[in-house]
Parts: C-alpha cells; sequence; structure tokens
C-alpha cells in the first residue's frame, strides 16, 4: 500500500522508509507541513499517513483538521507520530481528527502492528465502497424495471435501451438476478392447450379411416 510519511527529521524519514519498505510498502516523503499539503492538494493521495505532529507549520495537527475537512481526503488513514506522551496531548491529537497515535522514540514491532490495523481499515473500506456501489447499481436496475416498458401488443417482446426487440425473458434476466423455468398456467392450459390436443385427436383419427 501506499504510505505517506511526513516528518521534519531526515533520520526518522529514513527509518521510517527503510521499514515500510521492508514490510512491502510503496512510501512517498515530505519534510515539512507545506510540502505535505501540497502534494495532499494535487493527484490522488496515499491512503495512509504517518505525520509528525511537530515541523513547520502546517503542523500535523493542523494537517490533520485539514484532511477530515476535504471531501478528497477525509477517508485517509491518519497515525500521529510525536515525542509528545500526555494524555492531554493524545487527546488532542485523536480530536483533530487523527487515526491512530504512537510515541517517539517508537518500538518497530509496535509501528508495524499499528501500520496493518490502518491497512486493514482502508482495505475495509473500499470493500465497503464496492459494496455500496454495487448496491447502487443493482437499484438502478431495480428502478429501471419499474418505469414504462415498451411491448409488443403482438408477440409480447420487449423494447430495450438500445431500440433492440427481444423476449421478456432474454431482457429481465439481464436486468436482474432471475433465471426463468417455463410452465403452462390454467388459463392457457383450457384455451391453448386443450383445443390443440382435440384437434390433434381429431386429425390422428382421421388419418387412421
Amino acid at each position: 500500500m501506499k504510505i505517506l510519511i511526513a516528518d521534519d527529521s531526515l533520520v526518522v524519514r529514513h527509518r521510517l522508509n527503510s521499514l515500510l519498505k521492508d514490510w512491502g510498502h510503496e512510501v512517498v516523503e515530505c519534510k515539512d507541513g507545506p510540502e505535505t499539503w501540497r502534494l495532499l492538494s494535487l493527484g490522488t493521495p496515499p491512503p495512509l499517513a504517518i505525520l509528525d505532529w511537530v515541523m513547520p507549520e502546517p503542523d500535523g495537527l493542523e494537517l490533520c483538521r485539514r484532511i477530515r475537512s476535504d471531501p478528497r481526503l477525509k477517508k485517509m488513514h491518519v497515525i500521529m507520530l510525536t515525542g509528545m506522551s500526555d494524555p492531554e496531548n493524545i487527546v488532542a491529537g485523536l480530536n483533530s481528527g487523527a487515526n491512530d497515535f504512537i510515541v517517539k522514540p517508537f518500538n518497530e514491532a509496535e509501528l508495524q502492528a499499528r501500520v496493518n490495523v490502518g491497512v486493514r481499515m482502508v482495505e475495509l473500506q473500499v470493500e465497503l465502497s464496492n459494496r455500496v456501489t454495487e448496491l447502487e447499481q443493482a437499484m438502478a436496475e431495480i428502478t429501471q424495471l419499474r418505469g414504462i416498458l415498451p411491448i409488443c401488443a403482438y408477440c409480447k417482446s420487449v423494447r430495450d435501451d438500445q431500440n433492440y426487440w427481444q423476449t421478456v425473458e432474454h431482457y429481465i434476466g439481464s436486468h436482474a438476478d432471475v433465471k426463468f423455468s417455463h410452465g403452462i398456467c390454467p388459463k392457457c392450459v383450457e384455451t391453448v392447450v386443450k383445443p390443440e390436443l382435440a384437434r390433434l385427436e381429431l386429425e390422428m383419427q382421421a388419418r387412421g379411416r
């Protein structure tokens, strides 16, 4: 997964870069707040970010606030990285919009665990978004079936959106998760099947004479 790291310490950036690449991730580096915001404002932002709290303005706290207020970025998973470990600082970081918090100097195993949680959260968001899209498409198809449907008065074929005529079975089968099993209704048994059987019986009797 592509991960953004923003820290004004070259040493910290290099360590994070090395670890994340060892864990199979793609890394984008920023050295301060302004560079980070420029990157986030352009193109497709990484879905996960590790932001240092204390760096040239905008600092990590302000970046979190901007991320959460931007519709393009608000789903980003943000891990705040800081040397401040007081409970009130952790609360302030989480209230600004950070999803997680890790204190410097960080433990590699703890960092990996928190990154893995972030990756799972991003993947779940993508899966949920895909499910919503599928549901919207299904609802659109259902709505289409509820609209006015041109049907031939003679052969009962249906005209689709591309102005092609097709059987009712084919049309509904292509717009909904439906399969057909053919049968004969009681009305058709009386008005079609029985008269046809009687006609065939008379023909066979005539041939046997």
